[in-house]
């Protein structure tokens, strides 16, 4: 999975990379891959497309906004992107805005991304916006009425002045056990408070304590069957 917050004393820094099987970022600090060794592309279906009633919900909007703490190399974002080719409305807009700690550069995107065909497209386009040092808010225009938003720096202050309002959140973090920080109770408050009313997140994580996070903020959490064989998934709705 991927990363946003480490500790709020860490300093920002490009995260130590080692690499599996050629195309498979591995956090050193966090001892964690950065999606499912399975299949990231697929799981991202399954937990946020699924787990929010995409794209069934956008085919209904205008507009719509998708949150997500932990960018990473990008994968949900070019996979929610293809998705949205295949089924937005003529003239719907979708705002991507995303809380990333550790920003990667677009040569490690890139290799990461280059396992799946299916978003060579995506990927490309992703891959040559990106800045070479990317800091602060990095904002790009895209094709398909795409917009994607990324917010450098800790998640738990940066989304704490955030003005936008989330129609559905991606809550892809390093797993809770090798970073609790991104699973707080006060930062969950927030992703409930900055949610629409009728909002949805969606989670690969099924901890004990992200659940009982995610209900004192106010959400109404489901478990559902977790992706390649993982006992549970959560997701939720915002009343």
């Amino acid at each position: 999975m991927t990363a946003t917050d480490f500790h709020q004393s860490h300093p920002p820094s490009r995260q130590s990379l080692e690499w599996h099987e050629g195309d498979m970022p591995y956090s050193r600090e966090f001892g964690d891959h950065f999606y499912c060794r399975t299949d990231g592309r697929l799981e991202c279906g399954h937990v946020f497309l699924s787990g929010n009633r995409l794209p069934q919900r956008w085919q209904a909007a205008e507009s719509f906004v998708i949150g997500e703490l932990g960018f990473g190399t990008g994968l949900n974002f070019c996979e929610t992107w293809r998705q949205w080719k295949q089924t937005r409305t003529a003239m719907g807009r979708l705002h991507f805005i995303s809380f990333e700690r550790f920003p990667m550069p677009a040569a490690d995107i890139g290799r990461a991304l280059s396992h799946w065909t299916e978003i060579s497209e995506e990927k490309r386009a992703h891959v040559a916006s990106w800045p070479e040092a990317p800091e602060g808010n990095v904002d790009l225009e895209f094709a398909d009425g795409v917009r994607l938003t990324v917010v450098c720096g800790p998640a738990l202050e940066n989304l704490a002045t955030s003005v936008h309002t989330f129609d559905a959140w991606y809550l892809d973090g390093f797993a809770p056990s090798r970073n609790p920080d991104m699973w707080s109770r006060e930062l969950m408050r927030l992703v409930f408070d900055k949610a629409a009313s009728g909002g949805t997140f969606a989670t690969y994580a099924a901890a004990g304590f992200v659940r009982r996070n995610l209900e004192a903020a106010g959400f109404i959490v489901e478990r559902l069957p977790g992706f390649a064989g993982k006992r549970e998934m959560l997701r939720g709705d915002k009343p």
